[in-house]
C-alpha cells in the first residue's frame, strides 16, 4: 500500500474520533481489535484525575479501523491497533496476533494499554445504553 494512502487512511481514523465534540480530542486513545468483517474499539479520554470512556460510534470510527485494516498490502495482518492523540499528534502501535497472549483476556490488555498510556486514573464507564428495541420515553 502506497505510504501516502496509509497516511489518509489514518488521518480518517482521526478525523472520526474528533467528531466527538463533548471532549477535546487531545488526550485520546483508541485501542481495538480487528480481523475480517470484525471491529472492537474502545475509546478513552485523559481527564486531570480520571479517564473516561466514551462509547464509539461503529459507523464512523468502525469503518474507518475496518479501511484501514483492509488495505494492509503484506500477509501478516496485525489485529489491534493502539491509537493516541497527544499534543496535536497521533501515535500508533499496530500488534499482531503471534505478539498477543493467548492466555490474556482482551479486556486486560486494553486495561494495561490504558494503563501503559494513561497511568493508574481510574476509568469511568457511562451507563450501557437502553437496548435498540427498547422505548424509552422521557417526561
Amino acid at each position: 500500500m502506497p505510504a501516502n494512502n496509509h497516511e489518509e487512511l489514518l488521518l480518517d481514523v482521526a478525523k472520526a474520533l474528533a467528531e466527538d465534540k463533548e471532549y477535546p480530542i487531545d488526550g485520546t486513545l483508541l485501542y481495538a481489535m480487528l480481523d475480517y468483517n470484525m471491529v472492537g474499539p474502545s475509546i478513552f479520554k485523559e481527564s486531570e484525575n480520571h479517564i473516561i470512556y466514551r462509547w464509539p460510534d461503529l459507523n464512523r470510527v468502525g469503518n474507518a479501523l475496518l479501511r484501514l485494516w483492509e488495505a494492509q498490502a503484506d500477509e501478516r495482518a496485525w489485529s489491534e491497533i493502539e491509537y493516541l492523540i497527544r499534543d496535536g499528534k497521533f501515535e500508533v502501535t499496530y500488534t499482531y496476533p503471534d505478539e498477543i497472549d493467548p492466555e490474556e483476556s482482551w479486556e486486560d490488555r486494553r486495561d494495561r494499554v490504558v494503563k501503559r498510556h494513561f497511568g493508574d486514573k481510574p476509568i469511568v464507564y457511562p451507563p450501557w445504553p437502553p437496548p435498540d428495541d427498547e422505548n424509552v420515553f422521557e417526561l
